[in-house]
């Protein structure tokens, strides 16, 4: 058992959801030809003014909503004084001393008990170009120059991988569902500085601080951080000294790697920016702002709960937001849900896969789904004829009734008529229900076989199924 405890902090830089860039009048857009989507203020051209969008306040607003922070009603942006190729202006437009929300929180749910952590600050800003090096030759890509960010500072509160990881994935759902950013961490719009520090449990200064940057996935950043604490109780175990530095994380060797040690702290020098006014929120602002968020994960994981799903299912439903967004349409109604969430995750969700379209692109529309439903419920449909009808259901307009005619689906529902075929069955197969008895599960498919050859696969398995069970216990 180590004798070190771990203090980690996390600053998460989310690039924003807008149609233009925080500054400029460029397409916020991914994947297009590099340098294509760019004016001269992105690439900083002498002489160019920056002019505020609007709506990177409106998001900033929600943001600061949803992770419990306090809004600046009144700030302003300052210059992050700076020399690196990929900021030609050599400063970067931020907030420093008036960060636009500050002392919020995100609540994590650990092995061991729920957990608040804490937001220091959270501050709008541009982001840079992009880099990319062949060989000894760089190159910039000014796409990404002046897109807008929202960089958030947790305090120094987390101790364990797990803690950094659930706390990334509660951030990740919270903007992702709020439609702040899609956070794909893959395209680089969610991405990751960790600090990590040891030091003896009983100590109450904390340890010297190194900080991995870049890290590309969840995964990563809970390896990143394993592996660093690892190599600080080392270099502590072997009497010598740690030193504040930058790492960056290797996906390749899945290791944390040097970049560079820090000697002084940095010096950028900031102050106000000069060519944009202070911005005052009203309160008519702001509760525009919030008046367009949706129905958060926490309330549905209520609702949801409420209308008697497992929390597997929950969470499977959270993870794919159509799904969960197509099922609160049906919250007004009186359908199933556990049926409906078994419907939308297996067969439904399959079909989804296979033909590589979303929910939305099918004809499912909200009367069929509940025509749908109802037969499962009533047994006019078992398990099986769905999967026979569903690309039908999925694909073409016509109604419930009309596909089952088509493929000439009919249960039997009429309970009587179910139980005097059981009957039947049971008095014709004695020896059969007598291996039941001795605890033969074989002898139950038998029974189960010969009562739907006797209806010819018309009657519903489930209603024969659970009469066939009720009648051989009495037996």
């Amino acid at each position: 058992m180590t004798k070190y405890e771990a203090t980690i902090g996390i600053e998460v830089h989310v690039e924003v959801k807008t149609k233009s860039k925080i500054f400029s009048s460029s397409e916020n857009g991914y994947g297009k030809d590099a340098n294509s989507s760019c004016t001269v203020v992105d690439l900083g051209y002498p002489g160019t003014l920056p002019t505020l969008n609007e709506e990177v306040i409106l998001q900033g607003i929600r943001a600061v909503h949803l992770t419990h922070c306090t809004l600046t009603r009144k700030m302003h942006f300052d210059r992050k004084n700076y020399f690196y190729p990929d900021n030609p202006k050599n400063y970067q437009i931020t907030q420093n001393r008036t960060p636009i929300g500050q002392n919020g929180y995100l609540e994590i749910e650990t092995s061991e008990g729920p957990k608040k952590i804490e937001i220091l600050e959270m501050h709008l800003e541009e982001d840079t170009c992009k880099s990319s090096h062949k060989g000894r030759v760089s190159l910039l890509d000014f796409n990404r120059a002046g897109v807008p960010l929202i960089e958030i500072v947790s305090k120094p509160c987390m101790h364990t991988k797990e803690e950094a990881m659930l706390y990334l994935e509660k951030l990740k759902e919270t903007f992702f569902y709020g439609n702040i950013s899609d956070c794909k961490m893959e395209e680089g719009s969610m991405r990751c500085d960790v600090n990590v520090s040891i030091a003896p449990k009983e100590s109450k200064t904390l340890g010297v601080k190194c900080e991995i940057k870049n890290i590309g996935s969840i995964r990563n950043v809970g390896i990143a951080i394993e592996k660093e604490i690892a190599r600080q109780e080392e270099v502590l175990e072997q009497g010598q000294v740690l030193k504040e530095q930058t790492r960056r994380f290797d996906d390749q060797l899945n290791d944390t790697v040097l970049m560079r040690v820090k000697e002084t702290g940095n010096d950028y020098r900031y102050f106000p920016e000069p060519d944009i006014p202070f911005v005052f929120l009203e309160e008519e602002q702001i509760q525009e702002a919030l008046a367009t968020l949706p129905m958060m994960p926490d309330e549905r994981r209520i609702l949801y709960q409420k209308k008697g799903m497992s929390k597997l299912h929950i969470e499977k439903i959270l993870a794919n937001r159509s799904l969960s967004d197509y099922l609160n349409t049906f919250l007004d109604t009186n359908i199933n849900f556990v049926t409906a969430a078994n419907l939308l995750l297996g067969d439904i969700s399959s079909y989804l896969n296979k033909n590589f379209k979303k929910l939305e692109q099918t004809k499912l529309t909200r009367e069929k789904f509940i025509d749908l439903l109802q037969k499962l419920e009533e047994g006019a449909l078992s398990n099986k004829n769905v999967k026979e009808i569903l690309e039908d259901v999925l694909e073409k307009e016509i109604s419930i009734p009309e596909i089952m005619k088509e493929k000439k689906i009919q249960n039997i529902t009429d309970v009587s008529f179910v139980e005097e075929i059981i009957q039947k069955v049971l008095d014709e197969n004695t020896q059969s229900v007598l291996d039941y008895k001795e605890g033969k599960d074989r002898a139950l498919k038998y029974l189960m076989g010969q009562v739907m050859k006797e209806t010819k696969g018309a009657v519903n398995p489930k209603i024969a199924n659970e009469k066939l069970v009720e009648y051989l216990q009495k037996r």
